[in-house]
Formats: C-alpha cells, sequence, structure tokens
C-alpha cells in the first residue's frame, strides 16, 4: 500500500532522516518508536508533505512519486487519500465539534453540508463524541478533543492514517480514552502508522514496530518478534530502560497507594 525508499531530509546541516526506507501493507498498524529527536515525526511530516523531504520515493496506491520532485497537484490527490491527526489537536477554537468535522469535507471537498454532517455525526458516534457535537474546543477535555480529530481524520474515509504522538499531552487517565479509540480502528483493519511513546499500544495493538535513532531505522520486525527477541544492541537497551522506567512508575504509585491507605 505504502512503500518508502531512501527518504532524506536535512535542516540546514543537521540530518534529520538519512536513507529511512519502509513499507506499510493494508491493514497494517505500525508503531514508530524511539527517543526523542529519532526523526519519527518528521517523517510523517514528510510523508504527508507537512514537510518537504529532499530526496527519496514513494510508492501509494500505484503512483510512484519522488520527495523532490512532487507538484502540488500529486500532494492534493495524496492528501485525498490520507489523514494526519496532530499532538495538539489543531481544531478550529471559533467551531463546534461537529463544524471541526465537517469543515474539510464542505470547503475542501465540496461535499454537500447535508451529507457532510450526516458523515460528521456518524464518525463523531464512531468516536464516542456524539453528545459533545454542539460544543466549542474549549469546553472539551484534552481526550475529548483529541476524539473529536480522529473523527475529523475518519471523516474522508482515509486510506491510510499518520498519527503524531496523539496522547502526548494527555494525562494517563484521557490517554486511555484516545487508545481506545484507536484499538477499535485497528480491530476494523484501519490502516495506521502512529508515532507513539506509548509501550502497551504498541505491544498490544500494533502489528509491526519501527525503532528509530538519529535519523536510521535501527529495527524492524512484527510486533511478538520485536519485543520478544530485539536484534539490535541499541533496541535492547531502549526496551530496558522503557521496562525500567515503568516499573519505577508502578512502584511509585504503589507507594502513593500505600500512603493514601494509611492516611
Amino acid at each position: 500500500m505504502l512503500s518508502i525508499q531512501n527518504i532524506r531530509k536535512s535542516f540546514g546541516k543537521l540530518d534529520v532522516l538519512r536513507d529511512v526506507s519502509l513499507e506499510v501493507n493494508q491493514s497494517d498498524v505500525v508503531a514508530i518508536l524511539g527517543p526523542s529527536g529519532s526523526g519519527k515525526t518528521t517523517l510523517l511530516r514528510c510523508l504527508n508533505f507537512l514537510e518537504t523531504a529532499d530526496d527519496g520515493f514513494m510508492e501509494f496506491d500505484g503512483e510512484k512519486y519522488h520527495f523532490g520532485q512532487v507538484s502540488r497537484k500529486e500532494i492534493a490527490h495524496i492528501r485525498r487519500k490520507t489523514a494526519f491527526v496532530f499532538q495538539n489537536y489543531n481544531l478550529f477554537l471559533n467551531k463546534t465539534a461537529l463544524q471541526n468535522v465537517t469543515e474539510g469535507l464542505i470547503i475542501a471537498r465540496k461535499t454537500p453540508r447535508a451529507q457532510a454532517e450526516k458523515i460528521g455525526l456518524e464518525v463523531l458516534e464512531k468516536v464516542g463524541m456524539l453528545d459533545r457535537k454542539d460544543h466549542y474546543p474549549n469546553q472539551l477535555s484534552g481526550g475529548q478533543q483529541q476524539r473529536v480529530a480522529i473523527a475529523r481524520a475518519l471523516a474522508t474515509d482515509p486510506e491510510i492514517i499518520f498519527f503524531d504522538e496523539p496522547t502526548s499531552a494527555l494525562d494517563p487517565e484521557l490517554t486511555g480514552e484516545v487508545l481506545s479509540v484507536m484499538r477499535d480502528l485497528a480491530r476494523e483493519g484501519r490502516t495506521m502508522l502512529v508515532v507513539t511513546h506509548e509501550m502497551s499500544f504498541a505491544r498490544n495493538v500494533s502489528t509491526r514496530v519501527v525503532f528509530m535513532e538519529d535519523g536510521v531505522v535501527v529495527e524492524e520486525a512484527p510486533t511478538a518478534e520485536f519485543f520478544a527477541h530485539p536484534r539490535a544492541e541499541r533496541t535492547r537497551g531502549f526496551l530496558r530502560k522503557i521496562d525500567g522506567d515503568m516499573s519505577a512508575q508502578g512502584e511509585h504509585v504503589s507507594i502513593n497507594n500505600k500512603k493514601e491507605n494509611v492516611q
């Protein structure tokens, strides 16, 4: 469905992506992991042309594109078949949840308003936000705003959805709301490419995992294999640190609970 070959991106003298190649099949849920500054978000933004890559090729839906030479018409064509969910929602603050979902359909895709609103209500119901359809973003929690953003992405029925750390701005309870919606989308067979720090999502929902560092893919494998038998020493070190951090957090919660019980 989506094949990326040797994508390169630099900001000045800083090489952010260095010959990154990746393949995504239909119904894949690919989790992209890695430390901050590894190029994960830049990769995602280049694939949806929010950033302009310097070089490399992309095959998508049977067509091949050169990142350095793609035309505006080609970008528009690709974006009609993809959707992007941002870290910080990117909702219109002066529009209701329903209007945020329908705006792109009506303005960009010339969908008749009645049809756009029907679609909007359906996708808001899918993400559990139908009862908040007339609420503005400042009347919604972060998790609710992100679910509206996911509904907006679903409204265009994209072939692939890019998620850029969709839970990074949320506390644990609200994170669970958003991850639950994403699990449902995975069960439906939605194709998703997800930059995330949520190990539970990567372990339990993704079909494949990509680990990046310093602008390169260090390791890529089916999810079970990636976590059970990581090949690269750097991957093993990353997973040990993540597991250690999670254990420490669990111990901290346990101590706090004991204190609360004593009090």
